[in-house]
């Protein structure tokens, strides 16, 4: 009889314009208890009972998980894994499910991903593999249920649907394709702190990564960049993936050609206005331009020249990644710095990007990559560059940012500069009101000690200018260094006590 009712209730709920009567009389919490039957055919009528009278209420589904049907759920899951009927009816519950904060917390208590993975393994039917994506993408959301499912081995189960699907033409294998590669870059990546999820899995990540290479490295996997594999393929480009053997796996990745293919691939979506896999690329851009060995094979391979030809862009996201992308490969590198430097028509593009009031993000990357620049060079070519391209009254100006970050760069680089050539500098220095700037700095109680130390670094540099020592000296300074010379952060006091005894001309 219970069954014969859960059945007739299941076919009422279909109608769109009976639910709310089933709501008022109160049904759905008179069918929760059966979900705990053993008969098959009342779970199969229960639960689609209380799916279709519950679907699109989210105060009815946070009532369901608050009374317990998540375990159940599971249970079905578990207890029935070959039942088609009632497996189809668990995961269109979770599916329904899954977006609530509440059921993703109740889920990270079972076992559902062991479950999950099963049906993956079970799955015949695109439709079948679809909804089980669809649970899965929305449980990557979590922290905690994403290091279960990756040590269920989710990652690997969705590298072996690829496999298997590799090299089909079919729309609907291309769908799955496109959703495993996305659900993978999901699981691997990403979590709180941008890392590789919760612990560095580092054996997870790597046997799906090898995968990924294996496929760059066969002949049907050349174009892989160009394909529906495209985001999982930029997955071993990634910051995470780095930490698990940089110097190595930049080598590699460059041995596959996978750096010109990125540009290519960058050119190509530039002029399109892919956004999304312009995104995807010049982040993989950054990520190589961070080890060492590939700032050289980058130089090397004429990368800073191509990347330089397509900062003609006029899509303001590429612009600014592009910048950071060079900022980054100039980071310690003095050839990478000199090469730069002496590009007038990136150095022209520059200077106009640091006065850009329209893009506040642009303009900062600018200032950002010419101080970097100044800061990583030795040569003085570049120094006269910067300053007949009129780039150091930006540097100047970029000393007063709000960042104490932006400050400290901009501080750096120009020392090292005036180190390098003061006398072609100077004039500069005195149009922009430098040693006025740098008295401000030290005046203002809400400069940062680093901020004012390096303050101080810089102008004992310009005491080098017989000129620059008369402004410091007009603008009192030493009155402000003598003052700072009792202040509470010792190496403030100390670099007030070294800048008068160069002021003094005791040192």
């Amino acid at each position: 009889c219970a069954v014969k009712a859960a059945h007739v209730l299941s076919e009422i709920a279909k109608n769109e314009e009976m639910k709310i009567p089933c709501i008022e009389a109160d049904l759905v919490p008179a069918l929760i208890p059966l979900l705990e039957s053993t008969d098959q055919e009342m779970l199969l009528h229960a639960g689609r009972a209380i799916g279709r009278i519950c679907y699109d209420n989210r105060s009815l589904q946070e009532e369901l998980v608050k009374v317990g049907v998540i375990p159940s759920l599971v249970r079905i899951l578990t207890d029935y894994a070959e039942s088609e009927p009632l497996v189809h009816v668990a995961l269109l519950a979770l599916y329904n499910l899954a977006d609530l904060d509440s059921a993703k917390e109740a889920l990270s208590m079972t076992k559902v991903a062991e479950q999950l993975v099963k049906q993956l393994r079970r799955a015949e039917s695109h439709e079948r593999l679809e909804i089980v994506f669809e649970v899965l993408q929305a449980l990557a959301e979590n922290d905690a249920l994403k290091v279960q499912l990756v040590d269920a081995g989710v990652p690997e189960v969705l590298s072996e649907i690829l496999l298997r699907l590799q090299g089909s033409s079919q729309a609907e294998d291309t769908c799955i394709v496109k959703a495993a590669s996305d659900l993978i870059v999901s699981l691997l990546l990403g979590g709180k702190k941008g890392n590789i999820t919760g612990q560095v899995h580092k054996e997870s990540t790597s046997k799906t990564i090898v995968l990924i290479i294996a496929r760059h490295d066969n002949s049907q996997g050349r174009d892989c960049l160009n394909s529906a594999f495209a985001p999982l393929c930029f997955l071993p480009l990634s910051p995470a993936w780095f930490c698990l053997s940089p110097d190595g796996n930049c080598l590699r990745l460059f041995q596959l050609g996978v750096i010109h293919q990125l540009l290519d691939l960058l050119e190509k979506h530039v002029r399109s206005g892919d956004t999304s896999v312009q995104q995807a690329a010049l982040s993989a851009l950054q990520s190589l331009a961070v080890p060492v060995v590939s700032k050289v094979q980058m130089l090397e391979e004429g990368v800073a020249e191509r990347i330089e030809a397509l900062l003609r862009s006029e899509s303001p996201p590429v612009q600014f990644k592009l910048l950071g992308t060079l900022r980054t490969l100039a980071d310690g590198q003095a050839d990478a710095a000199e090469l730069l430097g002496q590009d007038p028509l990136l150095l022209d593009r520059l200077v106009q990007w640091c006065s850009r009031s329209d893009h506040s993000g642009i303009c900062g990357e600018a200032n950002r990559l010419l101080a970097a620049i100044l800061h990583h060079n030795r040569s003085q070519e570049v120094v006269k560059a910067i300053q007949a391209a009129q780039g150091v009254k930006h540097l100047v100006s970029m000393t007063t940012s709000e960042q104490a970050a932006m400050q400290n760069e901009a501080l750096n680089a120009l020392a090292i500069a005036s180190a390098i050539d003061l006398e072609t500098l100077e004039e500069s220095f005195k149009e922009s009101q430098l040693v006025q700037s740098l008295h401000k700095l030290l005046r203002d109680d809400n400069t940062s000690p680093e901020v004012k130390y390096n303050s101080m670094g810089l102008l004992c540099r310009l005491l080098n200018s017989g000129d620059l020592r008369q402004e410091i000296e007009e603008d009192k300074i030493k009155d402000t260094l003598e003052q700072l010379c009792s202040h509470s952060n010792a190496d403030v006091a100390k670099g007030a006590t070294t800048t008068l005894q160069v002021l003094r001309g005791e040192t």
